[in-house]
């Protein structure tokens, strides 16, 4: 059978309580800015999307998941791990994990400053 989908997951939404904070952050990690879109219902700050295909997502104002009962976005960084570790500490996360090493590559479990779980992800 052939693949049809590039990526099964095809968006992320991402809830937080400080749609400005939250921007801050994911900005700060991963080193590139999110675009602002107030076009629809809510306001959306949007996830970089390079080369215009695979999967991305965006913030946007809601309740996010207790503290370890919701799903975790794993997010590509262009850093190195160790970097991209002092980049969350610097904008406000929490870093829950050391360095994990799996076939695909390395990533670290953080937290963003609105309480959602992340894996920080070096391909």
């Amino acid at each position: 059978m052939t693949e049809v989908y590039p990526n099964r997951i095809v968006w992320a939404e991402i809830p937080v309580t400080d749609l400005d904070r939250a921007a801050g952050f994911y900005e700060k990690v991963i080193g590139e800015p999110l675009k602002r879109d107030d076009t629809g219902p809510n306001p959306m700050a949007m996830l970089p999307y390079p080369g215009g295909t695979g999967a991305a997502g965006h913030l946007y104002p809601g309740t996010p998941a207790a503290k370890g009962e919701g799903i975790t976005a794993h997010l590509a960084v262009d850093c190195e791990l160790d970097d991209a570790m002092a980049r969350v500490g610097e904008a406000g996360g929490e870093i829950v994990s050391d360095v994990i090493t799996i076939p695909a590559g390395s990533f670290f479990y953080a937290i963003d400053t609105e309480g959602n779980s992340l894996g920080i992800f070096k391909i």
